[in-house]
């Protein structure tokens, strides 16, 4: 009997070890299969992004050496003009900034507060709440112009009617970044460990006193840097302000409330657009000032980021 054992046992051993041959043997295929087309892949990537980053660096390349010769700090206090040599982007700076803060007291609570339900109290089985979440998503992909032709439609000439001011701008970037930053904040809250909420609710915090004090300031880095790289987008953006009145040549400082208006693309792109020699350098140096105002938004952000981060 104890033959019959080890003559069982060994040809259990036996099949065993067939079996973990067999398997490794396929594993290796399989392996090898998966690792040729991950190289594939990556070199379609490597390429993709190669071919992006080129064609960057080759606009960058020729607005800097069109546009740093004429790059001063006058261009910066002088008005507009059709004179490429007393040219500057006074009004249109004070636009985009007049543009950036009302932007930025629209968009942060409506989209905080947009987050905060969706996040925290929506309930995700209702079907109405399905249909916001699926719509946010797909209203951050709407080009530009569509805003600005739902604000022309309701806000400039329908039933609010307001003009072609300033303030019918800033609300068409709201309804442009508006969806970035929900996505943004619903990120940054869905980040917060869970076990600070039951921390708080455990020691008898309302909902809304957890969600006030704890929650928020602990994702308020994301949702600072989602609000920043939002603002940043909007403040490049030149065809909805087209639509809605913002003016090529004006040499008046612009209002939020009332008169004519411009920023920044737009007299980027009345430059652009003239035949005067001269024009083409000035617009290149806007470029350079814009891309100095993205840089230092996005510094801030990054900043805020690594200071205020905390790590679970």
């Amino acid at each position: 009997m104890s033959y019959d054992l080890q003559r069982t046992s060994g040809r259990t051993r036996f099949a065993a070890k067939g079996a973990r041959n067999a398997t490794l043997a396929g594993l290796s295929r399989q392996s090898g299969g998966h690792n040729l087309r991950n190289r594939i892949f990556q070199g379609v990537l490597l390429v993709t992004v190669s071919i992006a980053l080129i064609g960057l660096a080759a606009i960058l390349i020729d607005a800097f050496n069109k546009g740093l010769p004429r790059l001063g700090f006058d261009i910066v206090t002088k008005s507009t003009s059709a004179n490429p040599e007393r040219a500057g982007f006074k009004q249109a700076i004070i636009g985009t900034l007049y543009l950036m803060g009302l932007l930025a007291v629209m968009v942060v609570p409506l989209g905080v507060a947009s987050a905060i339900y969706l996040e925290e109290y929506a309930n995700s089985r209702r079907w109405y709440n399905k249909i916001i979440d699926i719509n946010i998503q797909n209203l951050a992909a709407i080009p530009a112009i569509i805003y600005g032709i739902l604000v022309l439609a309701f806000v400039v000439r329908g039933p609010i009617g307001i003009g072609f001011i300033l303030f019918a701008g800033a609300v068409a970037l709201t309804l442009l970044v508006l969806p970035t930053v929900i996505i943004a904040s619903r990120e940054a809250i869905r980040a917060v460990p869970p076990s600070i909420r039951d921390g708080s609710l455990a020691l008898g915090a309302t909902p809304w006193q957890t969600t006030w004090r704890q929650v928020l300031p602990t994702a308020s880095p994301g949702i600072l840097t989602g609000v920043i790289l939002a603002i940043s987008r909007a403040i490049g953006e030149a065809a909805p302000l087209l639509l809605l009145g913002a003016a090529t040549f004006i040499r008046f400082n612009p209002s939020i409330f009332e008169g004519q208006y411009t920023a920044l693309p737009v007299l980027i792109y009345n430059y652009a657009r003239r035949a005067q020699e001269g024009m083409i350098p000035l617009a290149a140096a806007g470029v350079i000032v814009m891309l100095i105002m993205l840089l230092l938004m996005n510094s801030v952000a990054i900043w805020l980021r690594n200071r205020y981060q905390k790590k679970w």
